[in-house]
């Protein structure tokens, strides 16, 4: 997929996507993944990130006709879940799987109504920082079913970002990419920048013509 001045490409999530913007400073991409898919795009293509530490599904879809529907996007990319899960283990937050699900739907329902973007679904991720963190799974991974059927519904470009994750820990280990689990190191988010890229059919440096 190409790109053109025309373009503005939008990623909205919790404190992965968030990474220490600015708030202040609309044109601030954090220091992580959305920061380097900016800068391997060789398009003039404007990118926005309103990635808010913290955040839940029921948060994102608080602020989406603001954050989202408000600026207009042609693509919007959108990362969230794990904190949906870490709140059920840390402080007793339910966040129901099917209650997640809607509220997901919602969300990609009415971007596509509102403004037609394109939809990048990027898949929720956990890699155990220990034993306790393991069985976290029983609750992240019908979420992320939820968040590919609803991504599939909406014929949204997926980002197995899980997975993608799970194939570099086996070269650099877990505690490399993601050393509490859950927030990406460096490396981590050279993996996530990289699945995206080439999910939407761009490499590193110049874009590629393949469309999907």
């Amino acid at each position: 997929m190409q790109f053109t001045q025309d373009d503005r490409l939008l990623f909205i999530g919790d404190s992965v996507t968030d990474t220490g913007r600015d708030r202040a400073d609309p044109a601030s991409l954090g220091d992580g993944y959305v920061r380097m898919i900016a800068e391997s795009l060789s398009s003039p293509a404007t990118v926005v990130n309103k990635g808010l530490n913290g955040n839940r599904v029921y948060d994102l879809e608080a602020r989406w006709a603001t954050d989202v529907l408000g600026l207009a996007p042609s693509v919007v990319t959108v990362l969230i879940g794990i904190n949906d899960t870490w709140r059920r283990y840390d402080r007793g937050l339910l966040s129901p799987v099917p209650e997640f699900e809607a509220s997901f739907d919602r969300m990609l329902t009415l971007t596509t109504e509102k403004c037609a973007a394109r939809l990048f679904v990027m898949t929720p991720f956990l890699l155990p920082a220990g034993p306790e963190q393991e069985r976290w799974f029983e609750d992240l991974a019908p979420r992320t079913e939820a968040v590919l059927r609803t991504a599939t519904a909406h014929g949204a470009t997926v980002v197995r970002t899980d997975l993608a994750l799970l194939r570099a820990a086996e070269v650099h280990g877990a505690a490399a990419l993601a050393p509490d689990g859950v927030h990406p190191s460096a490396l981590g988010h050279r993996v996530l920048a990289d699945a995206w890229l080439a999910a939407a059919g761009v490499g590193r440096g110049p874009a590629s013509s393949e469309r999907l």
